[in-house]
């Protein structure tokens, strides 16, 4: 028997303990032998970096034991920070010191000399090779970025003998892949000022002969991911229809690189970290890949060009870790959990490896609801989960409140599947609606150029017009709307406060209040990011002060909840320090809760229940309804 209670003050079994739980932050996977290898983040290990491994037996073990802890710091986003060869032998980054480690039957032994102003990322065993990224950031100089090979062989001595150079001459590389022979590299390069997602080029070098490099995209577009096939031919994405797609090209021949699979969706994303993948070719000559148009989809691209869609439980975040044998590793995040499956690509089987499955029954995760609206630059597209409980129901006439998500980047997407996050609040009666706005990946170039030169005027137009149409549509409360974001979403939160009348209360995390502060004190990989967003300085310095939230602090007004962690190198807790000095001084409700030993982006179990119940109690308390099992926030 249902019961009636207030929207917001639902009881829920799903505690923030749970949703921290179920929220699995997987890196990486690899078939190896009968084995399955992932990385996985232990929130309880304070957001450890381990290496995990199943058995043909089917159990779990621990192949990379506290305290190493797998990250990288190259791009200050990391990825690609292990690697496995084919027989088990681990090679790994340790976050302490950013040296390349081999680990096989006993502790890890350094390949790469102590250096503290050089990282690696991007591990990559291919064909007998190890390939990195190798960032070195020297005082006073600018940094520099090269595709190496680290000498892998056991005992000797961690010194620069081990690393020969193959690649550099650009402020950035990625995606190193070496050619079936051994002779060939291919990687993606790209300068100050463009952002991956604006041009690149994919280049190719002999390893005999690294000065001879030859372009084989124009860099008008941004090409992503090379990988060889056995011909000699190259995979690659490229984007000349303004969509991101599958090319072939030969590297030896003058012709631009030719479409295999034409399609109205996007093949790639914004290459924030260094071990993306969007495809793997097969062995049989097909190729396995993720295409997006708002959600993503595993897709089986046959030899005459087709895409046939295979059936798989996520919908977001698709990559594609790994095939062997007919096989495919592939993660991403299905309703109610993320996770990582290995797909029979000959029946399309699919099974779960790791996490996939929610743990609790599905009545209790919402449906998404597709909305598009149309706002003042174009149709903005948005996911809406409404609150869903099998037991409890709201007063007739009562409309729900809803907490309008922004995602970060700007450069990204969200996928339109309700994660244990959103179920958390959908199940205590709290809609979430999740906003593509203009900027995003995932509908085209188009749709990602809406922002250029436009970052905090057309994320805030659409977000509001996201808004907006839910409650034209009669699903939401218009007097109960907030808005929440993280780094540059939370920018938008921010933006949105001070710029429009929509959102009756806001939670920013790590969130950008003052751009110019924000070019100023920000790493590298994204120093010249907002050359593209606002526009280059000191020219637009003007156009800085008059977007930032901070410049217009007399329009905060609505109570605001501030989020942050204390060794966030990409947002520093000065932004957010310097939004609560605002707060306090427009005597403007809200709390600040500095999180020690977090970064750009929360990873330690303590913090993220921490934060989501804060959330929560925050909204209870602005909203003015119970939290059942959540203790009350203090706003100042």
């Amino acid at each position: 028997m249902s019961s009636q209670l207030p929207y917001g003050s639902w009881p829920s079994p799903l505690t923030a303990a749970w949703a921290s739980a179920s929220s699995l932050r997987l890196d990486g996977a690899a078939f190896v032998g009968d084995e399955i290898w992932w990385g996985e983040s232990l929130p309880d290990e304070g957001g450890r970096v381990a290496v995990l491994r199943r058995t043909a037996a089917g159990e779990v073990e621990t192949m990379l034991p506290s305290p190493w802890n797998a990250r990288s710091r190259v791009h200050e986003y990391g990825g690609g920070a292990w690697t496995v060869t084919d027989d088990g032998i681990l090679f790994f980054v340790d976050k302490g010191d950013q040296r390349v480690r081999r680990l096989h039957r006993g502790a890890p032994e350094a390949l790469t000399p102590e250096d503290d102003d050089t990282s690696y990322g991007g591990l990559r065993w291919q064909h007998g090779t190890l390939l990195a990224v190798r960032e070195r950031a020297r005082a006073g100089a600018t940094p520099e970025r090269h595709i190496v090979r680290i000498d892998h062989a056991p005992g000797g001595d961690a010194s620069a003998d081990r690393i020969t150079v193959l690649a550099g001459g650009s402020d950035f590389v990625a995606q190193p892949a070496i050619s079936p022979d051994g002779e060939q590299l291919a990687w993606v390069a790209w300068d100050h000022p463009d952002m991956p997602w604006d041009r690149t080029r994919i280049r190719v070098t002999r390893v005999a002969d690294p000065s001879h490099v030859l372009d084989v995209t124009d860099g008008s577009t941004a090409a992503l991911q090379p990988e060889w096939l056995p011909s000699g031919e190259l995979l690659l994405i490229d984007e000349p229809t303004g969509r991101w797609n599958l090319h072939r090209a030969d590297p030896t021949a003058p012709t631009p690189p030719q479409p295999i699979a034409p399609a109205d969706a996007d093949t790639g994303g914004g290459l924030w970290v260094l071990g993306s993948r969007w495809y793997a070719p097969l062995d049989d000559g097909r190729i396995l890949a993720v295409r997006t148009h708002g959600a993503d989809q595993l897709v089986l691209v046959d030899r005459e060009g087709g895409g046939i869609p295979l059936p798989f439980p996520a919908t977001a975040r698709l990559q594609i870790e790994d095939v062997r044998a007919g096989r495919a590793l592939v993660s991403g995040a299905a309703p109610g959990a993320s996770g990582l499956w290995i797909v029979d690509v000959a029946d399309g089987e699919v099974t779960a490896v790791r996490g996939g499955m929610p743990d609790v029954d599905d009545v209790w995760i919402p449906h998404a609801r597709q909305l598009t609206v149309e706002g003042p630059h174009g149709p903005v597209h948005a996911f809406a989960y409404a609150p869903t409980h099998p037991e409890v129901t709201a007063p007739a006439g009562e409309l729900p409140p809803y907490l309008v998500w922004v995602h970060g980047g700007p450069t990204a997407h969200v996928g339109g599947t309700a994660d244990s996050k959103v179920a958390f609040f959908t199940s205590r009666g709290i809609g979430v609606l999740d906003v593509n706005y203009g900027g995003s990946t995932g509908y085209g170039r188009s749709y990602r150029e809406r922002l250029k030169g436009q970052w905090g005027v057309v994320d805030v137009d659409d977000v509001a017009a996201a808004a907006r149409g839910l409650v034209d549509d009669g699903l939401a409360d218009s007097r109960r709307l907030a808005i929440e974001g993280g780094s540059a979403g939370g920018w938008t939160v921010l933006a949105a406060l001070v710029g429009t009348d929509v959102f009756g209360a806001g939670v920013s995390r790590y969130g950008v209040g003052d751009a110019r502060a924000l070019a100023a004190d920000t790493h590298d990989f994204e120093a010249r990011y907002l050359d593209g967003l606002i526009g280059p300085l000191p020219e637009a310095e003007q156009v800085y002060i008059e977007r930032s939230p901070l410049s217009r602090r007399e329009r905060f007004r609505v109570p605001l909840l501030l989020l942050q962690g204390d060794e966030d190198a990409v947002v520093p807790p000065a932004q957010a320090e310097a939004i609560r000095d605002a707060l306090v001084a427009q005597n403007v409700p809200h709390a600040y809760v500095l999180y020690a030993g977090e970064g750009h982006g929360f990873r330690r179990s303590e913090t993220i229940v921490h934060a989501l119940e804060a959330e929560l109690a925050f909204l209870g308390q602005v909203f003015g309804f119970d939290t059942p099992g959540v203790a009350p926030i203090t706003l100042d």
